[in-house]
């Protein structure tokens, strides 16, 4: 069984909704990150995206985008090294299922044979392309199913009647975008945003998650009756933003990692 499945399964037995944050790989570097993973899942993160880093994140906010600039700094993060980051993470022992978070050129440079051909095998449990539309999905999602790699797709409030076609051919759980336009941390949501959940829930007997601007315990518990998941990204990356001198800094490593370990308890309340 797919680990996330797996996952969902028992959060369901448990009466509870998965917190799956979201980091890019290689902010502030590629040792931080595995650090940072590690602490992710002993704060009680139940999934964690693994964001490649992309000079052109047309879904991803500001706070995003310098993560990227971050880890696209000085010797370049890679798909490769994104991949291989879950393989080290997995060999450290983190065992919760790693969600990599990719846009389609880097996969596409990469060659598609040579990408599934490895992400099998180094503990990815999932993938989400945000600019690969379900129109133009079909290889991709046949070479995924075929290496037991959940593809994972976005749904946004203004998808109307395409939620039904996206959500029939998803895997693992769909992904529901709280707000129009990029990620970034928000007070307010799309205001039809709990018909659209009910909306994506009949259409399909698939766990939902809800991200794009959840930054508070507040947020995460608005939507724990109506979800089974709740993804938090730039909240958290903001966290590491912040934390970054701590963390590029062996003797204040631990430091920063408690800081950012903090919060994301923090949201699990």
């Amino acid at each position: 069984m797919n680990l996330i499945d797996a996952a969902f399964a028992r959060l369901k037995d448990e009466g509870k909704t998965a917190l799956i944050p979201f980091i890019t790989v290689g902010d502030p570097n590629l040792d931080s990150t595995l650090a940072i993973i590690k602490q992710l899942e002993q704060s009680g993160a139940d999934m964690i995206e693994l964001g490649v880093p992309y000079s052109d994140p047309l879904a991803d906010g500001p706070v995003i985008q310098r993560a990227s600039e971050r880890a696209l700094r000085g010797t370049t993060v890679t798909l490769l090294n994104c991949i291989e980051m879950a393989d080290r993470a997995r060999q450290e022992g983190v065992r919760i299922p790693l969600i990599l978070f990719t846009y389609f050129n880097p996969v596409l440079q990469f060659g598609l044979e040579k990408f599934f051909a490895l992400i099998q095998t180094k503990g990815i449990s999932g993938l989400i392309i945000p600019d690969l539309p379900i129109e133009e999905d079909e290889e991709v999602r046949t070479m995924a199913e075929a290496a037991n790699v959940h593809l994972i797709p976005l749904v946004a409030p203004t998808s109307k009647d395409r939620v039904t076609r996206i959500s029939q051919k998803a895997r693992g759980f769909v992904y529901c975008v709280s707000s129009l336009g990029v990620t970034g941390v928000r007070t307010d949501f799309h205001s039809d945003i709990d018909s659209f959940l009910a909306t994506v829930r009949e259409a399909t007997d698939l766990p939902i998650g809800i991200g794009f601007g959840i930054s508070s315990r507040d947020q995460v518990k608005r939507f724990e009756g109506v979800c089974d998941a709740v993804i938090v990204g730039s909240a958290i990356v903001r966290q590491i933003e912040e934390a970054q001198l701590l963390l590029e800094n062996a003797d204040t490593r631990e430091q920063g990692l408690n800081q950012i370990g903090q919060f994301v308890a923090g949201l699990k309340g």
